[in-house]
């Protein structure tokens, strides 16, 4: 007697062959499935288009407003593109000046103390002790006694002692000390223990490396002086722009710091080197900064009005399509048909592109929907090739398709009143009609 498990047991296998069995089929099935490799078909690189001449579409009123294709008209006129550029505000580099003594010493008094500091040109900076400038003082004092008591002689000897005078001058003057400290140490008739160094022009104290009791050494920076009544703007402009910007050219600058205002500036250089990391190029804008209220590092954004052509052609953007290796774009034809052609695309201003070749002005493109559009095109090519290479004629003479009968309503249905009727094998006749190549004038359903 067969107990309920070994009924069980019994059903599992039968179960599992059954599915290893349906599996097995349906592999073998697909197997079997025509793939078209002979003829070459493969109909998704079809809908792609890459490359493949495409065929013109024709749409009626209503199938065309159903999918929102909108029209464009080619116009000829002048293009301008808006560029924008972000920058910071930097030091005008030609209005920068370093304090650094010619001389060893010890800075004895500081009198610009701090970073930020405003100082005028002449005003002391700080007060230097150094053994040097005494002993060339104490030189110059002789110089000037020897010359005063020479004077009234005359001769060589009197020539003589003022040259050693006017040495004794050029050599303070050399270290940096001014000719009024120079005339009052002979005036005075005593060296004095410490000299002034003084600012050699206005500014701020935008760096500051000494305090008092500070050592320092000859070419030690002490003091950068930087003038700002003139500032740069230093931008970065990407490599696709750079043929829009020239020197010269007005910007508009704004800032963080005061928004609403616009300041006016024109390109004063452009830099002859591209970053390889940004793939931008910087461009340098001079200021005028009364009130100092551009500060050094402040964030800016510039914008130029760059002129693309004065008298070319141009369409929406929208209305071309870029393949990769060409562009296209959909022109409507006398009959309506709307005819694909290859084109050259310019820059991009904005929602317009410039047209360089492919297109008249007056000629009327697709400005919308044009994907669909294309897809209908790229439909009639695959459709088309099929026709052409998908026939065989059988052992007895007969033509017919070489896939299942509705391989072609399958990628894409026609409407019922368009349906061939293909014949029957009961007929009588036994005559089997060959589909037409759909016609793309019937085609509504997209």
């Amino acid at each position: 007697m067969i107990t309920r498990k070994e009924i069980s047991i019994a059903a599992g296998i039968v179960g599992t062959a059954a599915i290893a069995l349906v599996a097995h089929t349906i592999a073998k099935d697909d197997d079997d499935a025509p793939t078209h490799a002979a003829g070459g078909h493969d109909h998704a690189a079809m809908l792609a288009g890459a490359g493949a001449e495409l065929h013109p579409v024709l749409l009626d009123d209503e199938a065309a407003r159903r999918i929102g294709v909108t029209f464009a008209v080619v116009e000829r006129g002048p293009l301008a593109r808006t560029v924008r550029a972000a920058g910071v505000v930097a030091y005008d580099e030609t209005r920068l000046v370093d304090v650094s003594p010619r001389v060893e010493g010890w800075a004895e008094e500081v009198y610009a103390d701090f970073t930020g500091a405003p100082v005028r040109q002449g005003e002391p900076l700080l007060a230097l002790y150094s053994p040097a400038l005494v002993a060339a003082q104490e030189e110059l004092i002789l110089a000037r006694r020897l010359a005063d008591r020479l004077e009234t002689a005359g001769g060589p000897a009197a020539e003589n002692a003022r040259e050693l005078l006017d040495a004794a001058r050029r050599r303070l003057g050399y270290w940096g000390i001014d000719p009024d400290q120079i005339a009052a140490i002979e005036l005075r008739d005593a060296p004095e223990r410490t000299l002034v160094l003084r600012a050699p022009a206005d500014g701020v104290v935008v760096e500051k490396n000494v305090v008092r009791g500070s050592r320092v050494e000859p070419g030690t920076v002490l003091y950068r002086i930087a003038d700002l009544s003139r500032v740069w703007v230093e931008g970065e402009v990407f490599e696709k722009d750079l043929a829009l910007i020239e020197a010269g050219r007005r910007v508009d600058v704004t800032v963080d710091a005061y928004p609403g205002e616009r300041l006016e500036g024109t390109v004063a250089y452009i830099h002859p080197t591209l970053s390889a990391e940004s793939r931008t190029a910087r461009i340098r804008v001079e200021l005028p900064n009364p009130g100092l209220r551009l500060k050094p590092g402040m964030y800016a954004s510039l914008t130029f009005d760059a002129p693309i052509h004065d008298d070319g052609l141009h369409i929406p953007r929208s209305a071309v399509l870029t393949t990769g290796t060409r562009s296209l774009v959909f022109v409507r034809a006398h009959d309506g048909s709307l005819v694909p052609r290859e084109v050259t695309a310019g820059r991009v201003a904005g929602e317009e592109v410039e047209i360089l070749d492919g297109l008249a002005a007056g000629d009327v493109v697709v400005s919308a929907a044009n994907f669909l559009i294309d897809a209908e095109a790229n439909l009639g090519t695959a459709f088309t090739s099929h026709h052409d290479h998908g026939l065989h004629t059988d052992h007895d003479g007969h033509t017919g398709h070489d896939a299942h009968p509705d391989h072609l309503t399958h990628t894409r249905p026609e409407p019922a009143a368009t349906h061939h009727d293909h014949g029957s094998h009961d007929d009588p006749g036994g005559a089997h009609t060959t589909p037409a190549a759909p016609s793309h004038s019937t085609h509504t359903a997209h």
